[in-house]
């Protein structure tokens, strides 16, 4: 890319943008001070956070305010549109920018659920979804789409959405009367027996086909409707089966329920995550103390690592440390964790803060070979070392090939990504600290 500036002339927000990759993720605005005041998702990221500096967005009443105080902007590339939509949300919350208005409440993305340890499962939309007994779909990204597509998921599938407790068992559910949706032929009627218990759940076995991704064949014989009403001259009709298969479209546009957490949705109790983790690491004693190490940096600079603690399974804010990294250049996640487990580990910070019974280190082999390293290096045996790879949350253990996957759904797992969480949000809050302080201590005097 050619760089047609003066060497007098200052390196600009502007200028930085157009290195950005053609490719999703989420950008971060920043005013002069270092501190992010707007969080954006993107498709493209070069051009969306590109489009803020014109002259239209300049002279726009929405974007105007923002554009005047834009002294530096970063980026964090997704893998997809929706991970950036995920990720801007988790931000956002985080966060907390000046800018960002829609996504600062409490309100999280909805998830469809299908309780499956009914006799006749139930389908809903929801924002506060169970842990058991339920198969689970989501995050979505819109609320109005995925209501939308459960209308034309039961329309085909006539399934039922009522809170009913419907027990086979229970005689009286022969006399009582079906809903408006069974006279429109959009519910079968379990409520009044009117379909098996065998039957109605081939009903749901072939919704979860379809939530699965296996909705090929629904979609082509949609289609095959759609042509003959068009042909038919029943344009209203052929209308009504396109935007009906736009809503199925966008049953694509969620995360995946076991990878994007929303921490504010799932309750953890720490009481059964500890017994539970006591169990499944071989522990002689419930751990008492959790510590929890993560390291951040944006763009390659200001890398930055955190410490969290956690006593008797929550957060203890007064354990909690922050360092800077010192002893490594550019981007090396190993050797900073080297670093930091050196410094907190060392024989002064050891009788100034004692030591945890369990370490959890954010990342995979290679971030817990790092930390291992430390502890040689210092000549002291470590406490429980463990690490929690993200991608697919297993769990590794110095010296073991084979890494612990644990349920989903287990109480010891959700403890331990609270801490690993937690650690990340308190790297990242200290990164953004770090850059202001950076920032205002450039500026002329």
């Amino acid at each position: 890319m050619s760089d047609d500036r003066t060497n007098d002339e200052p390196f600009t927000a502007a200028d930085k943008v157009k290195s950005f990759p053609a490719a999703p993720g989420v950008y971060l605005m920043k005013d002069a001070d270092g501190k992010v005041i707007y969080v954006g998702k993107a498709k493209n990221l070069r051009n969306r956070a590109g489009s803020y500096f014109t002259i239209q967005a300049a002279s726009d009443r929405r974007t105007a305010e923002l554009v005047k105080v834009i002294a530096d902007i970063d980026f964090i590339r997704t893998a997809t549109e929706v991970d950036a939509l995920l990720k801007e949300a988790r931000l956002v919350k985080d966060i907390r920018p000046r800018f960002n208005s829609d996504l600062k409440d409490d309100k999280t993305f909805p998830y469809l659920q299908i309780r499956m340890r009914e006799e006749y499962p139930r389908v809903e939309f929801t924002r506060k979804p169970r842990r058991k007994g339920v198969k689970l779909y989501g995050p979505f990204t819109s609320a109005r789409s995925l209501r939308a597509a459960i209308q034309v998921l039961q329309r085909v599938f006539k399934f039922r959405t009522c809170s009913l407790d419907i027990s086979s068992k229970d005689e009286r559910w022969r006399w009582y009367r079906p809903c408006l949706l069974h006279s429109i032929r959009q519910c079968t009627a379990p409520c009044n027996f009117r379909v098996s218990r065998e039957d109605y759940r081939k009903q749901i076995r072939s919704l979860r086909l379809i939530l699965e991704g296996k909705r090929s064949r629904l979609m082509r014989e949609m289609k095959a409707e759609m042509e003959t009403a068009s042909a038919a001259l029943q344009f209203e009709k052929a209308a009504k089966i396109r935007d009906d298969m736009a809503s199925l479209q966008k049953l694509e546009l969620r995360g995946d329920a076991n990878r994007d957490i929303q921490p504010e949705v799932f309750h953890t109790d720490p009481k059964k995550g500890l017994h539970g983790l006591k169990k499944v690491l071989g522990l002689a004693e419930v751990p008492r103390s959790i510590e929890g190490m993560d390291i951040a940096h944006l763009s390659g600079t200001d890398t930055v690592a955190s410490l969290v603690a956690f006593l008797h399974g929550l957060p203890f804010k007064q354990g909690y440390r922050r360092f800077k990294i010192k002893s490594v250049e550019g981007v090396d996640d190993f050797a900073s964790m080297r670093e930091v487990v050196s410094r907190r580990y060392s024989a002064h910070n050891r009788e100034e803060w004692g030591m945890p019974d369990l370490l959890l280190i954010d990342g995979g082999k290679g971030q817990l070979n790092a930390a291992v390293d430390a502890f040689r290096s210092l000549g002291i045996e470590p406490p429980t070392l463990i690490s929690l790879a993200k991608q697919e949350e297993e769990i590794f253990r110095p010296g073991e090939s084979e890494s612990i996957k644990l349920s989903r759904s287990s109480a010891a797992l959700r403890l331990l990504q609270f801490v690993r969480d937690e650690a990340h949000r308190s790297a990242q809050h200290y990164h953004h600290q770090l850059r202001k302080k950076r920032l205002m201590e450039d500026l002329p005097g």
